[in-house]
C-alpha cells in the first residue's frame, strides 16, 4: 500500500512540518436529496473527538459555544460591556472559530498568534507541536472603539440588529499594521484585491484579540442553514457511516460532470489502495465570495442535480458548506481550506491548478503560479497528516461521447468547456 500511496498522492516530506474558475451553466429548479441530520447536542471546548478519524489540529476540537444553562447570564453579562458591532464577514468569522474549524485557536487572535501567522503560516504550541494557521482571523476596531473599550477586559459583539452573539474576554488590542498585513498575506499590496477592498482597506488601525464565549450559534435563515455542518457534527456523520477515508473536495463556484468524474476516480483508486469505505466531503465555500463569482444557492442547485442524477452517490457522498470567507490568496490561502478539513476529519485533500487564485487587479495574468498551490500545500509546515491529491484535468471526449481524463497524445479527441479547460475552485 505504501509504494502505491507514493505514486498517488503527494506527501509532505518529513520530518520539517507539513482551485481556478469553472465554468458558469445552465441550473436546474431545487430538488431536495438526503443530507446528515444536524445534532441537537455539540461538543463542548476541549471535548476531543474519539471517532476514528484523523485528529484536530492540537489533539482535540475546540468549540467556543456556552453551555445552555448559561446562555441567559451570558446575555446579561453583554448588556453591561462595552461592544462591538461585527459586519457581515467578522460574523462569518466568529461561525468559523465557534465550530472550531480554526482548532486549536480558542478566538481572536491576539498579536503573538497574527505575527506567528503572518510569518510562518504556523502556530507553535505549548507542546512545541506546530499547527497549520495561515490566514489571520482577526477582528479590527477604530480609534473611537478603541477609546469605548477604554481598560475593559471584555467586550460584547453584536449582530447587525444589536443583538449579543458572542463576549470576546481576555481581550488584548495591538496595532493593526495593514501593509504587512496585506503583502504578507497576498504577496502583493496591489490595489483591487476583493477581500482587501471589502474587509481591510476601510477597516480600524487596531486589531483585538482573545477568547470567545459564543452564546449564539450563528445561522443565515436562506435555506441552506441544514447544510452547514459543523466539524463534530461532520465527524458523527462519517462515522455513521463507517468511513475508513475521507477526501475533501472544495468548490466555490458550480460542481459539473469533469469534477465529477474526479471524484468518482478518486473513491476508486482510494478503494484499489485497500481503503473499504471512503466518503467524499464536498464542501463548497460558503463565505464570503468576489461579486463575479456564482452566488451559494445556485451552486447548491447544481450539487443538488448532481446528486439527484446519479453522477456521484449520496451512500459515499456528504454535502456540507465551508463557512469560511474567501480571501483569493492563492497558495497562502489553500493551506488554510486544507487545515480547515483536517478539524472536520479529512485525511485526503484534493487540490487543483491555482486553487484559491485568481486573476491579477491590474495586469492581465494569474495572480498566482498555477502549480504552487499543491506545491506549498506537499511542504507546508502543520501539514503532514494530509495527503493531497494532485487534481485530473477532465474534458469532453469526443471518441467515447463522454466526459474522461485529458490525453495529451491524442488531444484533438478533447473538447474543453468554452473553449477552455475543466479546472476546480479553491
Amino acid at each position: 500500500m505504501a509504494a502505491t500511496m507514493a505514486s498517488l498522492f503527494l506527501k509532505t516530506p518529513t520530518p520539517y512540518p507539513s482551485f481556478p474558475k469553472t465554468q458558469k451553466s445552465l441550473f436546474t429548479p431545487s430538488v431536495n436529496f438526503p443530507v446528515p441530520a444536524r445534532k441537537s447536542s455539540r461538543t463542548r471546548a476541549g471535548t476531543r473527538i474519539s471517532c476514528g478519524l484523523i485528529d484536530p489540529d492540537g489533539g482535540k476540537l475546540v468549540e467556543l459555544f456556552v453551555e445552555e444553562s448559561q446562555k441567559d447570564f451570558k446575555r446579561g453579562q453583554a448588556l453591561s460591556l462595552p461592544s462591538i458591532r461585527l459586519s457581515k464577514i467578522d460574523l462569518q468569522w466568529v461561525h468559523v472559530l465557534s465550530e472550531g474549524w480554526a482548532s486549536p485557536l480558542k478566538g481572536f487572535m491576539r498579536e503573538s498568534e497574527f505575527l506567528q501567522t503572518l510569518h510562518f503560516n504556523s502556530l507553535r504550541l505549548g507542546d512545541g507541536s506546530v499547527v497549520n494557521m495561515s490566514v489571520p482571523i482577526v477582528l479590527a476596531v477604530d480609534d473611537s472603539q478603541k477609546q469605548r473599550i477604554g481598560s475593559a477586559s471584555s467586550v460584547a459583539l453584536l449582530d447587525d440588529r444589536n443583538n449579543p452573539i458572542a463576549i470576546l474576554k481576555d481581550i488584548e488590542i495591538y496595532k493593526h499594521n495593514k501593509e504587512e498585513r496585506i503583502a504578507r498575506t497576498w504577496g502583493t499590496t496591489a490595489p483591487g484585491l476583493p477581500y482587501v477592498e471589502e474587509t481591510i482597506k476601510n477597516a480600524g488601525n487596531w486589531l483585538i484579540g482573545g477568547d470567545l464565549e459564543v452564546i449564539e450559534p450563528v445561522k443565515y435563515y436562506d435555506g441552506l442553514d441544514r447544510f452547514r455542518l459543523s466539524p463534530a457534527e461532520l465527524r458523527e456523520e462519517f462515522t455513521r457511516r463507517n468511513a475508513d477515508a475521507v477526501f475533501a473536495f472544495q468548490l466555490r463556484n458550480p460542481v459539473h460532470n469533469g469534477h465529477a468524474l474526479l471524484m468518482t476516480d478518486t473513491r476508486r483508486r482510494l478503494l484499489e489502495m485497500g481503503y473499504k469505505n471512503p466518503v467524499l466531503l464536498l464542501h463548497p465555500l460558503g463565505g464570503y465570495t468576489k461579486a463575479d463569482d456564482v452566488p451559494l444557492s445556485w451552486r447548491m442547485k447544481q450539487h443538488e442535480k448532481v446528486l439527484e442524477d446519479g453522477v456521484l452517490d449520496p451512500e459515499t457522498t456528504v454535502v456540507s458548506i465551508f463557512p469560511s470567507p474567501m480571501h483569493y490568496a492563492g497558495p497562502t490561502e489553500v493551506q488554510w481550506h486544507a487545515k480547515a478539513r483536517i478539524n472536520a476529519g479529512a485525511n485526503f485533500y484534493i487540490v487543483g491548478r491555482d486553487p484559491a487564485g485568481m486573476s491579477h487587479p491590474l495586469e492581465k495574468r494569474d495572480l498566482y503560479d498555477a502549480d504552487h498551490g499543491k506545491k506549498v500545500l506537499s511542504m507546508a509546515p502543520g501539514l503532514e497528516r494530509l495527503n493531497i491529491l494532485p487534481f485530473k484535468v477532465a474534458a469532453y471526449d469526443k471518441t467515447q461521447s463522454k466526459m474522461a481524463f485529458f490525453d495529451p497524445s491524442r488531444a484533438q479527441d478533447f473538447l474543453f468547456i468554452s473553449g477552455t479547460k475543466v479546472h476546480c475552485c479553491g
